[in-house]
Parts: C-alpha cells; structure tokens; sequence
C-alpha cells in the first residue's frame, strides 16, 4: 500500500469515527429496540420472538449496505448478509448470535429483562453484552462505512444464529453445506471481553465444554416417605452421593482419564498472567463472596482460563412448591457441565464421565443421560499479521493498547470454521468482567458501546490491509 493510500485510508477512517461520534444515542436506541425482543431460544413459547429478531437483524444489515437473507434450519434461522464482492480485497467473516439466555430467576432483576434500562452509565438487559450489544456495535461500525464511504472496505460475509445459547444444534450443517459462500481469510468474533474496565482485550484461548444431563430413576412412582422411607431407593439421595464423587478434596475432577490430555501452562505464560492487574479480594467481592475455591495449586486466573472444570449447573427433583410435601421422589436430574483445556477431547470426556457414574452409582436405581453440547478448546495464533492489525484497531478505539489474554467460557464456533472452513479467527470483544453474563441484571457498559463500535470500524478497515 502506497503512503498516499494510507493517507486517504486514514483521513477515512477519521471521517467514520465521526459519525460514529456524533450517533451515539440514536445508537443506543436501537439497541434498546434489539434488547427488547425477547429472542430466548431454549424457550418454545419465545419461537416467534426469535424469529421476529432474525429479521430485525437483517433489516438492520440492509441499511447498513448488505444483501441479507433470513435462512431457515430444522431449529431457529440464521441470518447472512454479503456486500458486493470485489476481487484483490480480503474477505472477513463475521459471526455473532441474536438468541439470548433465559432471563429466569425473574424475581432477582432490579428491572424485567426485556425492559432495557439505562443504570449506572449502562443499558441493563437480558442479551445487553451476549450478544446483541456487541453484534449491534458492528452493525453500527458498518453503517458508518455505508453512510460516509458508501460500504466497508474489504469484502465481508455476516453470519448472525439464533442458536448459540442452546448449543448451535443446526449451525455445523449450515456451515458445512455453504462453505463456498462462506469462505473468508479471516474470522471475526466480538462475544469476548475486555480484561478490565480501562483495559482491553484480545483473546486467544477459550475452553471447551462438555454439557450433559443425568436422570436417575428409583420407584416408578413417588412414595410416601414415613411408609417406604429407609426401605426403598432414593433417587435424590443417590444423585446426590453420586455428584459428591466427582471431586477429590484437593478440587480436582476424579473422573477417570480426565487430566490425561491437559496441556501444561508455559512458565512464560504463567508469569504474562501474574503481570495483569488482576485485584483479587475485589473479584471474590463483586460476587458476594469472601473467599473462591478450586483446584489447589493454581491461581484464579490459571483456574479461570487454563484449567478444566466440572459443575453442577442444576438440580431436580422432587416436591419444590411451597409448604411440605413429604415423599420419595421417583426421579432426580442434574445437568453437569465440563470446560476443556487443550488438549482434552470432548467425546472422550463424556464417554469417561458416563462410564464412570453407572459403575459408582447403587445397582438398584437406573441411571441414563443426555447429552446437550459437546465442543472442543480453541488457541488461535497470537502472532501474525490479522492479530497486529486487530490490536492495532483496539488501541484507535480504547486509546490503550490492548492485552493479550484467554477467557474461560466457549464458542464452539472458532473450532468449527477452523475445522470447517480453515479458518482462524479474532476474538475481539468489548464487554466487562461484572457484566453479569447469563445472569439477572445483565448489563453492557455504554462506554464500552462506543469504544467498541468505533474499534469494530477501524478493525474492518484494518484487515484491509491483509
């Protein structure tokens, strides 16, 4: 590139960030206008919701230039826009989700979830970070290119799902059967996070994840527990006994196999997290806590983003309504997740943990799963050219230069377009630790809105340059 290209692409990209200034709170409204759709994918009564988002979406796309579709699958549709291709510019991919997580415990939400409020310098909502904040901040950075250069300055393909929160049952046969149309140099994904408030992010790593579910059956019917109490099974108290042998005093995981295929942590990477500015006693606050836990030997962060894990994500059974009910459930479930580090294997994780429950669990109750998501772990090159421009566009839209990190969460997408596709992908995003992901009074701050559309611009006109 000529230095008076670099000139005319830099006086551009100014006149975008300007816009993009000067839209702040008809930005916000619109996002609130997304916010509000209750687009909650795990929920049947919210089918029509989801689908009413998928083509606010691709409303939203059309104005910012593109050629949108609204794709159906066997579950919730997939949202696709293109610009007009132009051969020597490098194509991006960009994917997000516009499904959202239940808004459930209700009673705990300072304001009803689908209600957007704005609390403390940000919108509060359910989806207000995951993902819809930061999939609007890049529609916004498109609209900019639209309205003042008339489009974005590389060829782009957005891949937008309404199904991530329940496990992106439909998105590996979407991907496989249009790998033509979606082929790209370069993937781009902004549900990440920033380190810090005042510290942003580019990510590199992210856990895997193995989501099951157990169902332990006794009698075939509920008993009345003063007549059949010590003399007959207790599915409850077997899945109890049962989840309480899936960690050793020490923290770690006791399913057979687990620790085989974990990749060690370099001395060098350990001693990169020790240098973050990581304010302990203020984490465990933010949570209500006074103290954390896990696997001894290891610090938060290694914990958070290095190391695998296995937890209860929920329990049923039984009466739970109000007053007593006193009987011997028939049935008792539990859904248990696992985040994998590389290079533990998914399918060899959940064969181990099966196998290993029905051997522990007592001969006369019966024991089945489900399994609802299985993903492996992902470390994208942290060298590279895309990685140097994509830190290069934080620090336009920050200020500051961006740090190098992993989070502990999953996307199996990366894994997908990279086995797909043969594709890496940016793990660019905005969002902040007390967000309150996947929890009551999710939030998204506005400061990292603005911060995050404007690097969302420069990053499109970046990756340009590959």
């Amino acid at each position: 590139m000529s230095g008076a290209d670099r000139r005319y692409n830099a006086r551009m990209l100014e006149r975008v960030l300007a816009w993009i200034d000067t839209q702040r709170e008809a930005s916000l409204q619109s996002l609130v206008e997304f916010l509000k759709i209750p687009s909650v994918s795990a929920q049947p009564k919210h089918a029509g919701d989801v689908g009413r988002c998928a083509q606010w979406v691709a409303d939203r796309l059309r104005a910012a230039g593109l050629e949108p579709q609204v794709r159906p699958t066997k579950g919730h549709p997939i949202v696709t826009a293109t610009n007009v291709y132009q051969p020597g510019r490098p194509t991006v991919l960009f994917y997000g989700h516009y499904d959202v997580q239940p808004p459930e415990p209700l009673e705990q939400w300072v304001s009803p979830p689908f209600e957007p409020v704005i609390r403390r310098g940000a919108v509060v909502a359910r989806g207000a970070v995951d993902d819809k904040g930061q999939v609007w901040a890049n529609i916004q950075a498109l609209t900019a290119w639209q309205q003042v250069a008339g489009g974005a300055p590389v060829n782009l393909t957005v891949l937008i799902e309404g199904e991530e929160e329940v496990g992106s049952d439909n998105l590996e046969h979407f991907v496989a059967a249009n790998r033509e149309e979606l082929k790209a140099d370069v993937a781009l994904i902004c549900d990440t996070g920033q380190f810090a408030r005042g510290l942003p992010a580019i990510t590199y790593g992210l856990r895997g994840l193995v989501y099951t579910e157990i169902f332990v059956t006794g009698p075939d019917h509920d008993l009345h527990s003063g007549m059949f109490g010590g003399a007959v099974p207790n599915p409850a108290n077997a899945l109890c006994a049962l989840l309480a042998t899936l960690h050793d005093r020490d923290g770690r995981v006791t399913i057979p196999g687990f620790y085989d295929d974990v990749q060690d942590l370099s001395p060098a990477e350990r001693e990169e997290w020790r240098t973050l500015p990581f304010d302990e006693p203020a984490f465990l606050r933010e949570q209500g806590l006074s103290a954390g836990s896990g696997e001894v030997g290891y610090s938060t962060i290694e914990r958070r983003w290095a190391r695998p894990t296995c937890d209860v994500n929920g329990l049923t059974s039984g009466y739970q309504g109000p007053g007593a009910k006193t009987i011997i459930p028939s049935r008792a479930s539990a859904k248990v997740s696992m985040r994998l580090v590389p290079d533990q294997d998914p399918l060899k994780i959940v064969t181990s943990y099966e196998r290993a429950l029905r051997v522990r669990a007592p001969a006369n109750v019966k024991i089945e799963f489900a399994r609802h998501g299985l993903a492996g772990p992902v470390i994208v090159p942290r060298a590279g050219r895309a990685m140097q421009l994509a830190a290069e566009a934080v620090e336009v839209g920050f200020g500051v230069k961006p740090r190098l990190i992993r989070e502990g969460g999953s996307i199996p997408v990366v894994a997908l377009l990279r086995a797909t596709l043969g594709v890496d992908t940016l793990l660019v995003g905005f969002g902040l630790p007390d967000d309150r992901v996947h929890s009551p009074n999710e939030k998204f701050d506005l400061e990292a809105l603005h911060a995050g559309t404007r690097t969302a611009a420069a990053l499109y006109q970046k990756l340009a340059e590959l």
